[in-house]
């Protein structure tokens, strides 16, 4: 039996920096990639259904903006309950919970049958699609060492804009074919079996040795060590500030004197990043089809494609990160973006062509920031309140996506379409400003990090 006086944090956080990417971590990203995938796909799935409900049940626009911000609202509440659930129960038992009830609602969305009841019920899903990102982010950063942790946080971040874009591309064929319910049941089944097979990881070293449980905490580091098959060596530099006693979360500290700058430039970073992608997103679909009279398969292909954009500036993100830094990615991000929203809102939103070219080129290279800020997000805060810092900045998206699907439908309504790429322009250039003040962590341990 493992005794906790011969275990030394310090040293079990070093040979967590010293074992290599092995069999072990690919398990857990793949795992948990499958999570962050229904993740994706729950979230996106209703606006692949909307067009098909707003004539079967005559949604009105204002209706259409409330039923994708019930989401958002659920989806806020839900980051703040499960990052409180991580911290105090740890990461694997608050992710299960997270998507079992994700899938769970997904299923109930599938049977409703009429426009109150899917608004309570996206609303409770939202609950557990906004509690699975935050922990999942905050493991997958703790699994991971400070060499090549961007590339590595980065090909599993990649599977949510995968999500989105399978959403798309299912979502394209299934509805005109099979009906909108589909879309629901596809989430729900292969949801509830990720949840058994999250239930069975190991819970992160990292969150064990903040919580004083170094015995557990020494059996899976052994773990690691053995997948790899060879010895695995603990000469280097020992963490800076590990912890040597149980560490506490406080809600209040992510304001603290400490970390109060970090925490206001991500919380902009996550507010404006994702009031454009989510509102875009969300949208797209049914602008295409209502505005620019595409028909309804024609509109989600057209839509899909914002998806297939990310993705490929994802790949390329995810192989250049540890090299180009996270703050000038996303300043450059930013730039690229708000110049293609800016063109959209003074010359190009007249034409369909137009909007699919400047808009997915938009989507899909801001929309790389929101991978990012999941990377940078859980780097900047320790251990004893990674959970909470990250659930708390993912809130401001939850609250910005909240409010722009109904702003923008009202914009639509009330000043034309151009008005709506104006509006992103302008709010990716607070984006920007917020980017050029992020500090950098690229190469840098957790724990100096967080020092």
């Amino acid at each position: 039996m493992i005794q906790h006086r011969d275990i030394d944090s310090a040293e079990l956080l070093a040979r967590i920096e010293n074992v290599p990417f092995s069999r072990w971590h690919a398990k857990a990203r793949i795992i948990v990639g499958s999570a962050t995938f229904f993740d994706a796909f729950s979230a996106l799935s209703l606006a692949f259904a909307l067009p098909v409900l707003i004539s079967l049940w005559n949604i009105t626009p204002t209706q259409s903006g409330l039923l994708i911000a019930a989401s958002y609202v659920g989806q806020l509440a839900g980051a703040l309950l499960f990052s409180w659930l991580a911290e105090k129960f740890g990461r694997i038992p608050s992710m299960t919970a997270a998507v079992a009830l994700m899938s769970a609602m997904s299923l109930a969305c599938a049977i409703a049958g009429n426009f109150p009841t899917l608004l309570v019920f996206r609303l409770v899903q939202g609950i557990g699609v906004g509690g699975e990102m935050p922990v999942a982010a905050a493991y997958i950063s703790e699994l991971s060492k400070a060499r090549g942790r961007g590339r590595f946080f980065m090909l599993y971040e990649m599977i949510f804009p995968v999500g989105l874009m399978a959403t798309g591309q299912i979502g394209t064929w299934v509805v005109p074919a099979f009906g909108w319910q589909t879309m629901f049941l596809i989430g729900a089944i292969p949801g509830l079996v990720v949840a058994f097979l999250l239930a069975r990881l190991p819970e992160s070293p990292r969150w064990l040795i903040s919580r004083g449980r170094l015995g557990e905490a020494e059996q899976i580091v052994r773990q690691m060590e053995a997948s790899t098959g060879h010895t695995v060596s603990t000469a280097s530099e020992v963490p800076v500030s590990s912890p040597g006693k149980v560490e506490r979360s406080r809600w209040g500290e992510v304001l603290g004197r400490s970390y109060r700058s970090r925490t206001l430039i991500a919380w902009t970073l996550w507010a404006t990043a994702y009031f454009i992608t989510n509102s875009l997103n969300n949208w797209m679909p049914s602008l295409y089809n209502t505005v620019y009279h595409l028909g309804l398969r024609q509109s989600l292909r057209a839509a899909s494609m914002t998806n297939v954009a990310q993705v490929l500036v994802l790949l390329i993100c995810a192989f250049t990160i540890d090299r180009i830094g996270r703050r000038n990615w996303t300043a450059v991000a930013f730039i690229a973006g708000g110049t293609a929203l800016t063109i959209l809102g003074f010359v190009g939103a007249e034409s369909v062509r137009s909007v699919m070219i400047l808009g997915t080129f938009s989507y899909g290279i801001i929309g790389s920031i929101n991978a990012v800020l999941y990377l940078y997000t859980p780097e900047i805060y320790p251990t004893r309140m990674r959970a909470i810092g990250t659930g708390l900045a993912t809130s401001w998206l939850r609250l910005a996506s909240a409010v722009g699907p109904p702003l923008v439908g009202f914009m639509v309504g009330a000043r034309g379409i151009d008005s709506v790429f104006l509006m992103f322009a302008a709010t990716s250039v607070v984006g920007l400003l917020a980017a050029t003040r992020m500090i950098e962590t690229r190469a840098r341990r957790l724990e100096e990090i967080a020092s």
